[in-house]
């Protein structure tokens, strides 16, 4: 019964049969109360309360199944950005203490696992080629030089702009400047 509210249906035909019935209602009780015309406006008040009541039940039952759906979106992004910023915060905590400990490799492999429940086809793809930089670079002597630090930023730096995409790619839409333009912005800033 609740899918039928929630689809409406069950309002909106409630509504029409209010006013096909109310209609035939009113002819069939305004020749009956001919003689007394208070009878008549007491049936139109109580029909137009009854029309009422159903079309702001209508009304409310939409306005709430769209504030729930906004709240979980609100919520759904509020993950994804501690996720992603989490994320980071790892990486640049690996990359400032120059050398690599099996808990941070650890670590960035739980993170596999939390960006694949939240994170974008795109971003899954981008931190792939961001774990084949930083294997190829660090594993084998598992020391961070400046040189394996450039790479990483670099690598970082393209991560970050699917991430970007992912969480505000609308607004960027919006903006001024392509996606292109920013992409280049972004990997500027990483250098």
């Amino acid at each position: 019964m609740k899918n039928w509210f929630n689809n409406n249906i069950v309002l909106i035909v409630l509504n029409g049969i209010v006013f096909i019935g109310g209609y035939f209602f009113l002819r069939l009780a305004y020749n009956l109360s001919d003689s007394t015309p208070f009878t008549q406006e007491i049936i139109l008040i109580v029909l137009g309360t009854v029309a009422t009541i159903l079309i702001t039940a209508l009304l409310l039952n939409k306005q709430t199944s769209v504030e729930l759906e906004k709240e979980q979106n609100v919520k759904f992004l509020e993950l994804k950005t501690n996720t992603y910023q989490e994320l980071i915060n790892t990486i640049e905590k690996i990359i400032m203490e120059k050398n690599l400990t099996d808990k941070q490799l650890t670590q960035l492999t739980f993170h596999t696992h939390r960006l694949a429940i939240f994170a974008s086809p795109e971003v899954l793809k981008e931190y792939h080629n961001f774990l084949n930089v930083f294997h190829t670079k660090i594993t084998s002597d598992r020391e961070i030089s400046m040189d394996d630090a450039d790479s990483l930023s670099q690598a970082l730096a393209k991560l970050t702009i699917y991430i970007r995409a992912d969480l505000i790619g609308e607004l960027d839409m919006k903006s001024s400047l392509s996606s292109h333009e920013i992409s280049q912005q972004i990997i500027k800033n990483s250098q």
